[in-house]
């Protein structure tokens, strides 16, 4: 069975200062946790306030739960969405944790007061303190908390543990996975930690100097590459497995009597080097960031469709 898409953008373009992010193709199932990677300036924040509608697109349409709106987001669509920016809101510095809390309830009819108190806790954010006057961490724990208790169907977060200490990173991504399991709601997180991408996403998207490299389910990236050892003696042997292994990727000679290169099929190059009469001295497969690596250098992994069936 299909699922209902989050949100969806259709050939999406937006032109910067110095670059051009786009055109987009992209479509977000509902329910899932999506993690949007890339270097930094590759478009990602971008991206985040276009669906905001914090900026327009110059180009393109966005679908949110596979409706446009070409006048602006209806208030019951904003209500439906909560949004953690990379850098906090100017306008309640001046505001402590209870009213920056009181502002906001007033524009989230599902606003859970009680929600919102155990996370302040299991997060330990200080009370009676101005935000603007917190530390990064202790501010980016009250925002993330605030923005889960207004029970979104869809969260937007834009490097939400920058700031935050091991413990209360550790705390985000079980709130985060308790949340996704109790409500079925859609993340979308733009994050530079891996980590995070392998402990959350179901889905990644890679973004690189504004395009949409393509978007993959991170179960399936485990495993698609590979790096294989093998015997070769010295540069001639090492030129006549080459011409053997045609789409194996950084074929070297790590030492006298062994070579290296990476694979996405080492069980078809591990027979056929076999029957070569060599020996696989080793392989491994290539961790979640080499992978992204060499998929931002043009390598594309096998991508898999993002529909889910029950």
């Amino acid at each position: 069975m299909m699922a209902q898409m989050a949100i969806e953008l259709r050939n999406v373009s937006k032109q910067r200062r110095n670059k051009t992010i786009g055109p987009l193709n992209l479509t977000l199932p509902q329910g899932y946790i999506t993690a949007l990677v890339g270097h930094n300036g590759s478009g990602k924040s971008t991206l985040m306030n276009m669906l905001m509608q914090l900026v327009n697109p110059d180009d393109g349409e966005i679908y949110w739960f596979e409706q446009k709106y070409k006048q602006g987001l209806p208030l019951k669509v904003r209500q439906a969405i909560a949004y953690v920016p990379e850098n906090s809101l100017a306008e309640e510095a001046y505001w402590n944790v209870e009213e920056a809390a009181s502002f906001r309830k007033h524009w989230y009819p599902e606003w859970d007061a009680e929600y919102l108190e155990g996370l302040l806790e299991k997060f330990e954010v200080p009370r009676n303190v101005k935000l603007g006057k917190m530390s990064k961490g202790e501010r980016r724990k009250f925002e993330i908390a605030a923005a889960l208790a207004a029970r979104p169907q869809l969260l937007l977060l834009d490097e939400p543990s920058s700031g935050l200490d091991p413990f209360a990173w550790k705390v985000m991504l079980e709130t985060l996975l308790r949340y996704m399991d109790e409500t079925g709601a859609t993340i979308l997180i733009s994050t530079h930690i891996v980590e995070e991408v392998r402990r959350l996403a179901d889905y990644i998207v890679l973004m690189h100097k504004g395009e949409l490299l393509g978007m993959a389910e991170k179960d399936s990236l485990f495993g698609s590459w590979s790096e294989v050892w093998v015997n070769a003696a010295d540069e001639e042997e090492l030129a006549e497995l080459a011409a053997e292994l045609p789409g194996v990727l950084q074929l070297t000679l790590e030492a006298p009597g062994a070579a290296s290169f990476l694979t996405q099929q080492v069980q078809g190059v591990e027979e056929h080097i076999h029957h070569l009469g060599l020996k696989v001295i080793k392989s491994r497969s290539l961790e979640l960031d080499e992978i992204l690596h060499l998929w931002t250098h043009g390598h594309r992994p096998i991508l898999v469709d993002y529909e889910k069936g029950d």
